[in-house]
């Protein structure tokens, strides 16, 4: 059974209780001098992982702060940076967040939209720590937060084999946790551990994530940090362990503080990791918050079962995804005004071996929604606000998009008519051919969308006609190949008049 850490009030008692005894002389209460620290049994494994979370911290703030301790990791593992959700898929709010970063799943699947947790689905997927605790329950599993609801509503903390819960008075139960997970590093044999700090997201709120205080608090947690991996360091079995260390954080915060909207500076999250496999100083387009789970899974040496449904992947795992290899020919806004200068994020031109035809394309319009178009979650969703372009979640790094809602805020005419065409695709001997892809469409009005597939440069024939809303979803379109064909390439055609959207990523291609 978890054994739960002491109360806010208790600790505050404990507080007041060595003040007051400083103040008359007299030794404090033996009882109340410091929290017990829990015996976990010991681990089994030589591979080793300590998530560390922190709550509202905004990435980009971390470079002004002086937090040696995050930009040492930086510098020697990997770092990759992404937007969130907005509604109406979840709030940029802790309880979705958090339930993203700990089950490794979307809103759409864990069912929490906001910090009230109904919805929740946490029978289906788990937390990671509850997962490893059905695969590998030999592990020594060990979690302590400052923020109760992630114990309450079984976010983070079942499966663990010690849990220390506080109330939320981060500014002293930050430190609390500090200390003892300090101590179980140095004295015990934790596996995995998920430690959670507040106080970036509690002085954010009240001072804004542009203010100083806001970057003295970055610097306390990154001070909290260091103690942390000193103590894993210090360890007397380390040169025989293989530990990996990850960052992250739940959500953003605007400068003013707060959050909760669809706003870029609420949007931001990030996942810092260092450990075996993985590379120093990478910077990688295609990361999201799903894979935090993802990575713990991978550095235990734990293959996912597919029924596990994660929609993340480890960090240090990268895509072929081609739209990716676009990322250093992006360039930045045309005639988009909401797009600040400096944010590179578009381009026209196709990958390699790729086309887009666009013989019936209206004239004018938005310059960098004029036919397919490939882009970046910042690029577009900055385009406008509160129109779900933020529920792009699947897509990852650079995507393509097809966008006749944007196109036509410039003056046009026609119609928006824009296909995009794969490379051809060796088919030879194969009785079918399947073609993975993510998705995101949005219907409207006399708005179209179609995948076709062309054998041997014959006539396109439709295989998957799209008329209602597909948030973010992965397809599988399998088509029979034809006596005596040798390749088969698709096409995605797009029409629409002031209409909504269509967006394309990981294509993948795979015959049977």
């Amino acid at each position: 059974m978890p054994i739960t850490g002491i109360s806010r009030r208790t600790v505050l008692a404990a507080a007041g209780a060595t003040a007051a005894a400083a103040a008359t002389g007299l030794a404090a209460p033996a009882a109340l001098a410091a929290p017990a620290v829990p015996a976990l049994p010991d681990g089994t494994s030589t591979d080793k992982v300590l998530v560390v979370g922190m709550d509202g911290l905004r990435h980009d703030r971390i470079d002004a702060a002086k937090a040696p301790t995050l930009k040492s990791l930086m510098a020697n593992g990997t770092y990759g940076r992404s937007l969130l959700y907005a509604n109406p898929m979840a709030a940029t709010s802790s309880g979705p967040g958090w339930s993203t970063i700990s089950t490794g799943v979307w809103p759409d699947k864990h069912g929490v939209r906001d910090n009230s947790f109904s919805g929740k689905n946490y029978g289906q997927y788990p937390g990671f720590l509850a997962r490893l605790h059905q695969v590998r329950p030999e592990l020594s599993l060990f979690a302590a937060v400052d923020w109760p609801e992630l114990d309450t509503h079984g976010t983070v903390t079942p499966g663990a084999d010690a849990t220390l819960v506080y109330d939320n008075d981060y500014a002293v139960n930050d430190g609390l946790i500090t200390d003892i997970t300090e101590d179980v590093l140095r004295h015990q044999n934790p596996d995995v551990l998920f430690v959670y700090f507040g106080e970036t997201d509690e002085i954010g709120h009240h001072h804004g994530a542009g203010s100083r205080k806001y970057l003295d608090a970055i610097d306390v947690q990154d001070g909290y940090l260091g103690r942390l991996l000193a103590a894993v360091r210090a360890r007397p079995t380390y040169a025989a362990e293989r530990w990996t260390i990850i960052v992250t954080t739940d959500h953003g915060h605007t400068d003013a503080g707060g959050h909760g909207g669809s706003s870029i500076e609420e949007r931001r999250t990030f996942v810092l990791a260092q450990g075996p496999g993985i590379a120093a100083g990478a910077r990688p387009i295609d990361t999201r918050l799903v894979d935090v789970a993802a990575t713990v899974f991978h550095q235990l040496g734990i293959d996912p079962d597919p029924s596990w449904g994660l929609d993340g992947k480890p960090i240090q795992q990268r895509s072929d995804d081609p739209f990716d290899d676009l990322y250093g020919t992006l360039t930045g806004r045309v005639d988009e005004t909401g797009i600040p200068n400096g944010i590179l994020g578009f381009t026209h031109t196709p990958p390699s071996g790729w086309s887009v035809i666009n013989n019936a394309m209206g004239t004018g319009g938005v310059t960098e929604w004029r036919g397919w178009s490939f882009a970046t979650d910042e690029f577009w969703s900055r385009t406008q606000r509160d129109q779900s372009r933020e529920l792009n979640v699947r897509a990852r790094g650079v995507f393509a998009v097809a966008d006749s809602d944007e196109w036509a805020d410039k003056s046009f005419s026609g119609s928006y008519d824009s296909t995009l065409v794969t490379p051809a695709y060796d088919v030879s001997g194969a009785a079918s051919v399947t073609l993975d892809f993510t998705t995101f469409y949005r219907q409207e009005g006399r708005q179209t969308a179609r995948v076709l597939a062309s054998f041997n440069g014959g006539t396109p024939t439709p295989v998957k006609s799209y008329t209602a809303d597909v948030v973010s979803r992965p397809q599988s379109l399998t088509v029979a190949v034809p006596p005596g064909a040798s390749h088969v390439s698709f096409r995605f055609h797009y029409t629409g008049v002031n209409n909504w959207y269509w967006t394309i990523d990981g294509v993948e291609i795979s015959t049977s």
